[in-house]
């Protein structure tokens, strides 16, 4: 992957205008897809497979009056007086009637009055609800309705004795559309100022954020344009913002800082840039489809909303990805050399006096000390997070309502009115439905029902039992004595769902419990159930993930562990600030109380990817100094300890500043979101802040180096079985800086060239080959398999165990992809296959032809393969296998490669690398694999 990236780096640093034109143009698309096709957002929430939900769908069918959403007015009397004086009453009836004919969507409107419903009237008498009654969901009620509901209740009100209040509000009204204000600009303007301090340079600073806005850009006209074919929260368009932004600034970072610090070391621009993108470019794709897979994980709570929220932002971070590793260096492209930045003055020397020492490094001086008392910095950082972490256990999970909304919203005027009036239930009724179809008195059916609900705790009042028009549906409104999220009603819920077999006895109504309140509910606690399963997920693979790309079984261990501190501390604040109400004036929080249900999982989602982003560019750079110090392995386990003490002192500094820089910049981001964020997205973005932020400076730059010095060399160690059978990703760059060491190797311009190649499977060992542009060679041995598999070997289908390997002027196996599409191989099965493998091998002009089993051909298909040969460019280079050399060499003469020569790889490998070319013997006589046209 690595050398893919530094080659795509390379050519967009070359072809930076199309780079840039091809980047505005998929903006100009999706913002185009968005002004025609987008929708708008949906904020009705659904959990297909639920009790309420099935309760919802059965009332839409059979009683609709009921089932949409709602909106209620209350009507306060002034002191003194009471709603049923004609002062009111008259009043309040005109505007009934007025509201019930407002337009088609107004399926009913119900008096405080109507002697069919109880609880409309407060004991006191001194206020009173009219409610409305719409058809389906609340973005189904146009904008232009709701604005002539607010003008019959301003009517009313100006109409109504002075002193008397007027308010409007319910399920209509309970959620706002969340926007963006001018202080999440702030968050851009301090991860500017941090990018400015990194990079010494106002120019290379704004590259980033130029960067992230247009990922953010497109990402976002893309989820609009969605709306067309899928529903989408409110929500979700602003937490792709907050992510987009967040790894958009911090993937170009990562690159940059690679790239200036190689300028800074002398080297030409546009190497720079290439292996900049193929090293810190393969930890970025890597960590960008850790975050992807994580965000995608979102789908099992199984709740469709938020695998949408979770698909939505995962492709504000794939557009992110692709743009640090596109677009990034495209505008390197355009800097050139100009991205060195200020150089940091050196201290200047008294006169007389020489010049003082460099002061050491802040990160050099903290490391130093870190590693100084390991076990007790350790046992500090997981004793605080500790208890940073106990408020996490007051954590309470509901669905927003109005209540959360700010103080000066008219639906959270309405909804503390109405709690005030009469008792905060009557924000939150249930509904019991069922079918009566076999009832023959289906009214006194229903009031037996509502009886036997209202003697159950938590009940305040049933509000109506009633079947529908045709008798075949029944409905109880009940008015719980608790507040929509308060735990009490969530228990109501379930005492009321328990006596569900004793009522199908007692009444044979098979009830279903269902409302908003109780869809809430159920959502809040799918998503809790989802939380066990989901971390698992999470943290195993961050186990499988981090084993295959450090070979280390401690370094996952130590990077899951230090993840469930992150994520338990960032629990705690949230619950700090929501629960408890720390500082929650500071933070403009509207209600302290239950938080979002859907924050603990997009949490975990997301501060995984991101956790794992810290952790590999810090550990990643440990494990290279660690590797390349010749002291990690000696024999001497106290050698190898203090070698693997220097890794982690050195490659914490080599890479503690981009850390911290990307650290600052997430957390300024997210937590810019908090103050004056939607009522909805707050506790996320204060949890993500405060996740960042404990995350990249306790866990990764204090915790992880404390238990890397605790562990010493014992944390790069791994069981050889295991080092076997795990894949190989190369997310550090190593391919491209093996191509950067080896760029002068063969030192000609052979086609095929391999140096102490090992298939140890195939038990090839330290095989030596030359192959010269249109020349041809016959590769013969004793076994076919083994020669089957070097073919494959060459012809990039397979990888060798050790050993160097060039074809066509690309290294193996970092260029095998290329290799596969512009090198023709044929391992032909019978007729049939050969003629198809011999064409698509030919094809496209290749400059190798790969021919396996050429003595295992009969002589028609042998003839075949000849003349396809022959007519074949003179350029192209020819390498056969043959357990019979003398077949193969027949064929090639035949198309008129009679120059051909032979090599054995069973003959012994030379004893000396120095010899070249490798001398072989074949039947008898000495030859060379020097193999010229």
């Amino acid at each position: 992957m690595s050398t893919l990236l530094s080659s795509l780096g390379r050519w967009s640093y070359r072809h930076p205008w199309r780079v840039l034109v091809s980047w505005l143009l998929a903006l100009g698309i999706a913002g185009a897809g968005a002004l025609v096709l987008g929708a708008g957002t949906d904020n009705s929430f659904s959990i297909p497979g639920t009790e309420s939900q099935a309760g919802l769908e059965q009332l839409n069918r059979s009683f609709p009056a009921v089932s949409g959403t709602s909106a209620q007015i209350i009507v306060v009397a002034a002191d003194g007086d009471s709603i049923t004086d004609d002062a009111y009453k008259t009043d309040i009836e005109d505007a009934v009637h007025q509201l019930a004919d407002l337009d088609d969507s107004v399926l009913s409107a119900t008096s405080p009055f109507d002697e069919m419903v109880s609880g409309m009237i407060n004991d006191d008498e001194t206020a009173g609800i009219i409610r409305l009654q719409f058809d389906g969901q609340a973005s189904d009620v146009s904008a232009e309705t709701q604005d002539d509901l607010r003008a019959v209740v301003a009517e009313l009100a100006d109409e109504l004795p002075d002193g008397s209040q007027t308010s409007l509000g319910g399920e209509l009204f309970a959620t706002s559309i969340p926007g963006v204000t001018l202080t999440e600009a702030v968050g851009l303007l301090i991860a500017l100022l941090v990018l400015i301090v990194t990079f010494r340079s106002f120019v290379v600073a704004g590259l980033p954020l130029l960067t992230a806005v247009l990922g953010v850009g497109i990402s976002m006209a893309g989820i609009f344009a969605a709306t067309a074919f899928a529903t989408v929260s409110s929500t979700t368009p602003l937490l792709a913002l907050m992510l987009g932004l967040a790894v958009g600034i911090d993937y170009a970072l990562f690159i940059m800082a690679r790239h200036q610090d190689q300028v800074r070391e002398g080297v030409d621009p546009e190497e720079s840039t290439a292996r900049a993108v193929g090293t810190a470019g393969s930890a970025v794709v890597f960590a960008g489809v850790t975050v992807l897979i994580a965000l995608i994980g979102l789908g099992f709570a199984g709740i469709p909303f938020l695998t949408t929220m979770g698909i939505a932002a995962s492709a504000a971070v794939a557009v992110a990805v692709a743009i640090a590793v596109t677009l990034t260096p495209a505008l390197l492209g355009f800097m050139k050399g100009r991205v060195a930045g200020r150089p940091r003055r050196a201290p200047k020397a008294k006169k007389g006096k020489a010049a003082p020492a460099q002061r050491r490094r802040f990160s050099e001086r903290w490391v130093t000390g870190v590693t100084r008392r390991p076990i007790l910095v350790s046992l500090a950082v997981v004793l605080g997070l500790g208890i940073v972490a106990v408020p996490a256990l007051s954590l309470n999970l509901a669905l927003p309502n109005a209540g959360v909304l700010p103080q000066d919203s008219e639906a959270r005027q309405s909804y503390d009115l109405v709690g005030e009036q009469f008792g905060p239930g009557f924000n939150g009724p249930l509904i019991l439905t069922g079918t009566i179809v076999t009832s023959t008195d289906p009214l006194t059916l229903m009031e037996d029902l509502g009886d036997e609900v209202a003697q159950i705790d938590g009940v305040k009042e049933v509000a109506l039992a009633t079947p529908n028009e045709t008798a075949d549906t029944g409905i109880v409104q009940i008015i719980p004595e608790t507040a929509p999220d308060d735990p009490a009603t969530a228990d109501l819920v379930r005492e009321l769902r328990s006596h569900h077999d004793e009522w199908l006895d007692e009444f044979g109504i098979d009830l279903k419990v269902t409302g908003f309140t109780a869809v809430g509910i159920d959502i809040s606690d799918q998503l809790g159930n989802a939380l066990l399963p989901f971390g698992i997920f999470v943290i195993g693979l961050s186990l499988i993930l981090l084993t295959i790309v450090f070979r280390s079984l401690w370094v996952p261990v130590t990077a899951a562990a230090g993840y469930l501190l992150s994520i338990v501390a960032a629990f705690g604040i949230v619950g700090a600030v929501f629960e408890w109400g720390w500082f929650a004036d500071a933070l403009h929080v509207a209600k302290v109380g239950p938080i979002i249900s859907f924050m603990p999982i997009i949490l975990m989602g997301v501060l995984f990817g991101l956790a794992m982003d810290y952790q590999v560019f810090l550990v990643s750079r440990m494990r290279e100094d660690f590797v390349h110090d010749p002291d990690g392995r000696s024999p001497d386990r106290a050698t190898r300890r203090a070698a693997a003490l220097r890794a982690v002192r050195s490659g914490f500094t080599g890479s503690a500043k981009v850390v911290t820089a990307a650290g600052l910049i997430m957390f300024a981001v997210f937590v810019a979101f908090v103050p004056e964020g939607d009522s909805s997205l707050k506790p996320i973005a204060l949890g993500l802040a405060a996740g960042i932020a404990i995350d990249a400076f306790l866990v990764r730059m204090t915790l992880i180096p404390a238990l890397m010095a605790i562990l010493g060399e014992r944390a790069w160690e791994i069981p050889a079985w295991l080092e076997r059978i795990l894949p190989s990703v190369d997310i550090e760059g190593e391919a491209v800086e093996r191509e950067r060491h080896l760029a002068g190797w063969p030192g000609d311009d052979s086609i095929v060239a391999a140096d102490d190649l090992v298939l140890a499977d195939a038990g090839i060992d330290r095989l030596h080959i030359r192959l010269a542009p249109g020349a041809a060679a016959v590769l013969t041995g004793s076994s076919a398999g083994a020669l089957r598999a070097l073919a494959l070997t060459i012809a990039g289908r397979a990888t060798a165990d050790d050993g160097r390997l060039r074809v066509a002027g690309h290294l193996l196996p970092g260029r095998s992809a290329w290799v596969r599409a512009h090198v023709g191989a044929v391992m032909p099965v019978d007729a049939a296959s050969l003629s198809a493998d011999l064409a698509e091998a030919l094809r496209g002009r290749p400059a190798l032809v790969v021919i396996d089993g050429a003595d295992r051909l009969s002589r028609p298909e042998r003839d075949q393969l000849a003349a396809r040969l022959r007519d074949s460019r003179s350029t192209t280079a020819m390498l056969l296998t043959a357990l019979d050399p003398q077949a193969a060499l027949e064929i090639l003469a035949d198309a008129g490669r009679s120059s051909a020569d032979t090599i054995d790889i069973d003959a012994p490998a030379a004893q000396s690398q120095s010899e070249s070319p490798v001398s072989r013997i074949v039947d008898g006589t000495t030859e060379s694999t020097e193999v010229n046209a």
